[in-house]
């Protein structure tokens, strides 16, 4: 079995981009026809590891390698930077992010330690010449998911105080909210309107799993493999009766529904 090293995947992808020599798909790609791609590889990441299954996450670590290796080639074909930026770029912030662990630096605790990586990012920031932002919000990255970017925005305010004391408030305020979407619906508000109220329930139960210490992420993944897996436990189910999913009225499929949501009760220890 041949062990290939980075420098040969490196190879590969400049083959793969070769004009005369290349893959014609790869050959045609550029940095915003990839972006997708590199995110949805970061998902499948954190997929594998919600499952646990850790030869799944050795080949999908492999394809998000793939993707850095991808834009780093796309860029040394432009002149930009090669791989061996990339490498050296982040190793040099690393080691400037942490004067504790590769300086002589010291930390009385955590907070101290992020309050000094905030302070060495925004120095960061200046010298790349950003305007200058005082914000306790300064940044916090408008090309995450928005998900992602209401919890770093709220983490960010809970530093001045700003924040509430236990999960009890923040119940309350997602009731009010669901209860300002509701009266929306009642008055039968435009889109603009439902779009509106609807973003501030998510912006709430963001910050309920935030408090919760929950990764709103997972959380939602596993409820959708929790809905995928019961749906096709339905579908099943109505199939076996002789009668499909698609031939039953709602009442009949949400009684399915709580059959199938017994038999997971039954067969849990």
């Amino acid at each position: 079995m041949t062990h290939h090293r980075l420098d040969d995947l490196i190879a590969i992808m400049a083959r793969l981009r070769d004009p005369d020599r290349g893959c014609p798909w790869d050959v045609q790609q550029d940095f915003v026809s990839i972006a997708p791609y590199t995110i949805e590889e970061a998902y499948e990441v954190a997929d594998a590891i919600d499952r646990q299954d850790w030869p799944d996450l050795r080949d999908e670590l492999g394809d998000l390698l793939l993707q850095v290796v991808f834009h780093a080639q796309m860029a040394s074909e432009r002149g930009l930077f090669d791989f061996a930026d990339v490498a050296h770029s982040i190793s040099d912030k690393m080691i400037r992010r942490h004067p504790h662990v590769f300086g002589d630096v010291s930390y009385d605790d955590l907070d101290a330690q992020k309050a000094a990586w905030d302070a060495i990012k925004a120095e960061e920031r200046a010298a790349k010449g950003e305007a200058v932002d005082d914000s306790a919000l300064a940044g916090v990255s408008r090309g995450l998911p928005e998900w992602k970017r209401a919890q770093k925005l709220q983490e960010r305010a809970a530093r001045t105080g700003f924040d509430w004391p236990d999960p009890n408030p923040v119940l309350d305020k997602l009731a009010e909210e669901i209860e300002e979407v509701r009266a929306e619906f009642a008055a039968g508000a435009d889109n603009a309107r439902l779009q509106d109220e609807i973003g501030d329930v998510a912006f709430v139960l963001v910050n309920l799993a935030r408090h919760a210490g929950v990764d709103f992420s997972q959380a939602l993944r596993h409820a959708n493999a929790k809905f995928e897996r019961r749906f096709r436990r339905m579908e099943a189910l109505a199939g076996a009766s002789g009668q499909p999913l698609t031939a039953r009225d709602l009442e009949a499929q949400e009684a399915l529904w709580n059959e199938v949501k017994r038999e997971e009760r039954r067969s849990q220890p």
